[in-house]
């Protein structure tokens, strides 16, 4: 089983740059359903993940 752990302590480093990301820029994409955001690093501009927020009909 795979576990979960907090961890404050240590810095995120980018994969594609290897710096460290003390912040994450972000675009909201248009989209039909719900939200849609593309996280990308603020030095080299290399997305990081999409993430959805499902609207009010769906239940979130």
């Amino acid at each position: 089983m795979i576990t979960t752990e907090k961890k404050e302590d240590i810095t995120p480093i980018c994969p594609h740059c290897k710096k460290e990301l003390n912040k994450i820029f972000f675009q909201e994409l248009k989209y039909d359903w719900g939200k849609r955001y593309l996280h990308f690093c603020p030095e080299c501009r290399a997305c990081l993940g999409v993430s959805h927020r499902k609207g009010p009909m769906f239940g979130m």
